[in-house]
């Protein structure tokens, strides 16, 4: 299939430059099979049902761009993408034509790390101290997405996080979880709709476009994830017993569907592991049944994945309501509700 399906128009001031405040007051559109809801995102219960799972994922957004300066003065900006170690770090470089292995780099604040050496496209860096979750903290920004265009905010700490954030380790939130506030995760639980958690690592790759002409020679970066061991007996129950399991995100469906394709997910074991599943349609759905989730950017295999689960034409067609009617797209934008698996 060709990519240029999965394109539309999205003008720059449909863009959400900053979230709805509050959390839950931004605006849902339920796409029930052919019909479109429109409603604001805490009413979202009234399309639940006791015994729903809602699976949430749980990671944490590092503070994990620096801005430092080579010896000499020239600028780079870094963006960290996992740990090695205490101690090393793999970091997407901008600025590092003049990078040298051994070169020191002070970064705001006056903490000096080490350009150790080039491995592809990213670059490992050495903190002497040992302490780059502490560097992170101390000197790191939040790594809001790069198209907003804009310094990262005092606010950006707060809204760039879910209320459920709990394990550090994602370079990008799961924006579809950034809906939720306590009141509305009280209310789910009141009416006896359950809520659990996994953990998936966001990766720089999210903001990634589609740059092949055929979807199918995408290639999907890989994440880390870890299914709990909660979790696994939950989702074994809840098919037993023919209720839905709803995921929260893109990120929880390919955790849940690469976790639905181990040997752990057939025995309702826990899991740890790396997945660069690309989900496409024509994927066979194992475990997700509904789906909450952002309105994606063109091209985007974000896009693609929602049109595996809902169908292409249902889901083009509800974004052009959406813009047609005023929802804001992409991070901190509105949200859809899929309530159901549709065949394309």
């Amino acid at each position: 299939m060709n990519i240029e399906a999965f394109d539309y128009p999205l003008p720059e001031a449909a863009i959400a430059a900053r979230p709805t405040q509050p959390r839950s007051a931004c605006r849902l559109l339920v796409v029930e099979r052919d019909t479109l809801h429109e409603a604001r995102f805490g009413e979202l219960i009234r399309w639940l049902v006791p015994g729903d799972l809602v699976v949430v994922n749980d990671t944490r957004v590092w503070h994990a761009r620096f801005r430092a300066r080579r010896p000499g003065g020239g600028r780079v900006e870094m963006l960290l993408v996992g740990l090695e170690s205490p101690e090393r770090a793999l970091a997407l470089v901008h600025g590092a034509r003049r990078l040298r292995p051994g070169m020191l780099l002070e970064l705001e604040g006056g903490a000096t790390v080490e350009a150790v050496e080039r491995r592809g496209e990213h670059w490992c860096l050495r903190d002497p101290g040992g302490a780059w979750e502490t560097l992170m903290e101390q000197h790191g920004h939040v790594p809001i997405p790069p198209y907003l265009d804009r310094e990262d905010a005092p606010s950006d700490t707060v809204d760039y996080q879910t209320v459920f954030a709990r394990v550090a380790g994602s370079v990008a939130a799961p924006t579809a979880g950034l809906h939720f506030d306590a009141a509305l995760l009280g209310r789910l639980t009141e009416v006896g709709v359950e809520v659990a958690t996994l953990t998936l690592h966001v990766g720089a790759g999210t903001f990634s476009p589609v740059r092949t002409q055929r979807i199918e020679d995408h290639r999907m970066h890989a994440e880390t994830y870890a299914i709990p061991e909660e979790l696994a007996g939950r989702l074994a129950a809840v098919h037993a017993a023919d209720r839905r399991v709803i995921a929260v995100g893109t990120t929880v469906v390919r955790a849940l569907e690469s976790y639905a394709r181990t040997p752990a997910g057939g025995r309702g074991a826990p899991w740890a592991g790396e997945t660069d599943l690309y989900i496409r349609p024509g994927f066979r759905f194992a475990l997700v049944d509904a789906l909450v989730t952002n309105f994606h950017a063109p091209r985007s295999s974000l896009l693609v994945l929602v049109a595996a689960l809902a169908g292409r034409e249902r889901m083009l067609a509800a974004y052009r309501h959406a813009l047609d009617h005023g929802y804001r797209f992409l991070s901190y934008g509105d949200a859809m509700f899929i309530t159901g698996r549709h065949a394309l």
